[in-house]
């Protein structure tokens, strides 16, 4: 009996250990009064401090409780959550830098190609301003040696056109040597025509003479092919000796009329320039 009694207390007292070891660690583990909050840490708040005891069992309590394990690890499990809180806000803040970072740089781009474009239209401009500088010029100093040589005319063409004696009728072929000469002035500007008459005979009578016959061919050029009277000079040179190919001037045999074009530079500018010639009012006449 005295046996049994002793064996029941060992085993009551064996029963006892595990709730006593884990009341006097659970006693133990509480952290003392927690000092004021640091600042120096992620989230504001004091470090976790641990344990100053491990209680009766040593680092592993084999009849630990769920509770107890709860208690134990509800610290740490805030803190992970706090810091993977802050590891959100942390990223969305290095997105929003960088959102930020790359709107600057593309707006600074688009104002730096802006600036280029400006500056390459400018320098376009400033190019064609040039080159329609040196048009201007080049232009000008062309009208300025056009208008000091107006009056300097030049042989383009010319014909001659016999008579017989004592006539002052155009043949056929006379027409159509004059008909062809009319022809090529068409439309142009800058141009004269030189009558000469030249008669056989002797004074006033042969002066009369070659007159008529070079106004036959005036009449002919004015009426047929709308030639302006004032572009057209006439003489009546008579029996006027005139210079042969061996350089004696000789006197002519019969009638005859001969018809020169003479042209200036003002036709040339024209057709260089693109612009219209000077209007026959605005032309110096030739003397």
């Amino acid at each position: 009996m005295k046996h049994r009694l002793v064996i029941a207390l060992l085993l009551a007292a064996l029963l006892s250990l595990p709730a006593l070891a884990q009341t006097t660690s659970s006693t133990q583990t509480q952290p003392a009064a927690t000092p004021a909050a640091s600042t120096d840490t992620a989230t504001g708040k004091a470090p976790l401090a641990a344990p100053s005891r491990e209680g009766f069992w040593g680092h592993l309590n084999p009849f630990a409780r769920k509770k107890y394990v709860q208690r134990q690890t509800e610290p740490i499990r805030d803190r992970v959550n706090e810091l993977d809180d802050l590891t959100a806000a942390n990223g969305k803040q290095i997105k929003d830098v960088d959102s930020r970072a790359q709107s600057g740089i593309k707006l600074a781009s688009d104002r730096a190609d802006q600036a280029d474009q400006h500056a390459i239209d400018a320098g376009n401009k400033a190019t064609a301003a040039q080159q329609t500088a040196q048009q201007a010029t080049a232009r000008v100093q062309n009208v300025e040696t056009v208008v000091s040589n107006i009056d300097q005319y030049k042989a383009s063409n010319q014909t001659e056109i016999r008579f017989r004696p004592g006539q002052s009728v155009l043949s056929k072929n006379a027409k159509d040597a004059l008909d062809q000469m009319a022809t090529s002035v068409k439309g142009q500007h800058g141009y004269i025509f030189e009558v000469q008459g030249f008669s056989s005979g002797k004074g006033q009578a042969a002066i009369t003479t070659s007159q008529k016959m070079a106004e036959s061919v005036v009449r002919y050029l004015v009426l047929a092919h709308d030639i302006p009277v004032y572009r057209i000079y006439l003489v009546g040179m008579g029996n006027a000796p005139v210079a042969s190919d061996d350089a004696k001037a000789k006197r002519i045999s019969g009638g005859r009329v001969e018809i020169s074009l003479l042209k200036n530079d003002l036709e040339q500018l024209s057709a260089n320039s693109g612009a219209p010639a000077m209007s026959a009012d605005t032309q110096q006449q030739p003397k």
